[in-house]
């Protein structure tokens, strides 16, 4: 029997060790919406932990990717706002958890589309401080959310970008199990144009990709995302 070539042996391990990190430890991802801003752009790549909440619990601050709930099938990343156990209520632009509101901080502003946009710092009941986009227009009307009560094994996540971002307060609670990682580098960055957030597939990804290298933003490579 013939022996099999050195150069494909090497190939099989490459390829088993990269499948083996992809299923266990890190996996990249790219920002393909703007739901995240001020914190991630379109055209991030971003680097996410798969390891760490399988010892670990997820905290109240995390940026963190997961199944969406409509459909697993497609993946969205939002900040963990809510936490099991947590009374939480939205009126408009105001968030409040346990009976006390978000303080937010006025940062400045920023001119997006001829939309006016407003950039706070929010600080969460555990001292983590973010920042958040408000329209000073929106295109559509903030929506009043209240929750009695998060149950165990749930997560209330909102994006950054307040006004355009489809997260809890449209599609419900995010269950524990639907959680893939967090997200906890920026990787590489481009400029490069927005997706659909359901138009996912491998080319269009590797389209992102090679539209971002014509377009590097470099003072974005290497920006951490934990706290």
């Amino acid at each position: 029997m013939q022996a099999v070539p050195k150069w494909l042996r090497e190939l099989i391990v490459v390829i088993i060790v990269v499948l083996f990190i992809r299923a266990f430890l890190l996996q990249a991802y790219n920002i393909p919406s703007g739901s995240m801003k001020p914190t991630l752009l379109v055209g991030d790549f971003i680097l996410v932990n798969k390891l760490v909440y399988k010892i670990s619990e997820p905290q109240r601050g995390d940026i963190v990717v997961f199944k969406w709930p409509i459909n697993p099938q497609i993946d969205f990343i939002k900040r963990i706002i809510g936490m099991p156990g947590d009374t939480l209520e939205i009126k408009g632009e105001s968030v409040s958890i346990n009976g006390q509101e978000l303080p937010l901080r006025f940062v400045g502003e920023v001119l997006e589309d001829g939309n006016l946009k407003l950039i706070y710092e929010e600080t969460l009941p555990n001292g983590v401080k973010h920042k958040i986009a408000l329209y000073q227009s929106p295109f559509i009307q903030r929506k009043d959310v209240y929750y009695a009560k998060i149950p165990e094994g749930y997560y209330f996540v909102m994006g950054d970008n307040r006004d355009n971002s489809e997260d809890s307060r449209y599609w419900g609670l995010l269950p524990r199990e639907n959680i893939v990682g967090k997200a906890f580098v920026i990787y590489f960055s481009g400029d490069i144009p927005p997706l659909d957030s359901t138009d996912v597939s491998i080319f269009t990804g590797f389209k992102q990709l090679f539209l971002a290298l014509l377009n590097p933003r470099f003072e974005r490579i290497g920006k951490p995302l934990i706290w």
